[in-house]
């Protein structure tokens, strides 16, 4: 996969629109042409036993192609052993006594950089300078554990944001061609988290927790204080519903504790979550759920929270100054 990876990014990161959105588009509107063409026949009475057949063939075909050369070009990396290997991390069941702990000190860190994260904020405005900042993260990180080295960087933002903020996505990659894609008009103490999440299924890390671990360990390794901020917003936001599980009262106490700036964030993220919501989200939510399921992650998109144990694991191994 390395070797692949670095061909397909080395191959389209040059270009500085997103090709894997343009292949999607010209897939769909073939599929498109496609029908209309099939509908036309079946009008005119064109259609016969062995025309269905042959419809058929065709797209099982086309099926098991995708598959193939998904699974080869990006699939098997949700079978490797990942971070946990790496690192030598045991993750275990997230109980009160160790999660406690670890939100004392997400929290100490999200009000330390609120103010100055806020300061350099508005320059993100230029996706590229998000970007940039997200690939020197990783060499920082890699300069420590080489496996994160980030070669032949291929960062891209969606064409497809404005559909993506109805369907519930701030970035995803494309098997395909190797970029990563990002949406850049999600609100921007969000996107930092995101890039070097996404950088991270780059790199091989397919399971939604691992990349975002590996999100978390580059983006805290940045010296922009607004990235150190957007990965402990979203740490923070990520061990929110285990600790209301667990202990709500505590939950309230640390929320409390919160700067009026970052209550402000939390705010401004929900509503801009409620603006785009729809019934064709929760539809997408399901289907992707699933998806998650049938690859190695039976939590579903729950699986993206996870990073909790992994953060708890880390915790244990290197103590609250790792984090």
């Amino acid at each position: 996969y390395p070797v692949i990876s670095h061909a397909q990014r080395f191959i389209t990161g040059w270009i500085p629109f997103s090709v894997g959105d343009l292949l999607y588009s010209a897939v769909l509107l073939y599929l498109v042409f496609q029908l209309v063409k099939l509908f036309n026949r079946i009008r005119k009475r064109k259609v016969s036993k062995e025309y269905w057949l042959r419809v058929v063939r065709k797209f099982i075909f086309a099926l098991l192609l995708v598959y193939v050369s998904f699974n080869l070009l990006w699939g098997l990396n949700y079978n490797r052993k990942g971070i946990a290997y790496q690192l030598n991390l045991s993750p275990l069941a997230v109980s009160k006594e160790d999660l406690a702990p670890v939100m004392e000190q997400l929290l100490d860190k999200i009000n330390k950089f609120d103010s100055s994260g806020k300061l350099t904020r508005p320059v993100f405005i230029n996706e590229k300078k998000v970007f940039k900042k997200a690939i020197v993260a990783y060499k920082t990180l890699s300069d420590e554990h080489p496996f994160f080295r980030y070669r032949s960087p291929n960062i891209k933002s969606s064409l497809f944001y404005f559909l993506g903020n109805y369907m519930g996505y701030t970035g995803y990659y494309n098997p395909f061609t190797g970029e990563a894609q990002v949406n850049t008009t999600v609100p921007l103490f969000i996107q930092p988290f995101t890039t070097c999440h996404e950088i991270g299924h780059q790199l091989g890390y397919a399971k939604e927790n691992e990349a975002n671990f590996a999100g978390y360990l580059s983006a805290k390794k940045s010296t922009d204080t607004a990235f150190l901020y957007s990965v402990y917003f979203e740490l923070y936001s990520y061990g929110r519903p285990y600790l209301y599980s667990q202990d709500s009262a505590l939950l309230r106490k640390l929320d409390k504790q919160l700067r009026p700036g970052i209550k402000a964030d939390f705010k401004e993220l929900k509503e801009f979550l409620l603006k785009y919501e729809n019934p064709f989200e929760k539809l997408i939510d399901k289907a992707y759920g699933q998806y998650l399921k049938a690859n190695e992650q039976p939590s579903g998109k729950i699986s993206y929270s996870e990073v909790i144990v992994w953060l708890i694991a880390y915790y244990k191994k290197f103590g609250k100054e790792a984090l």
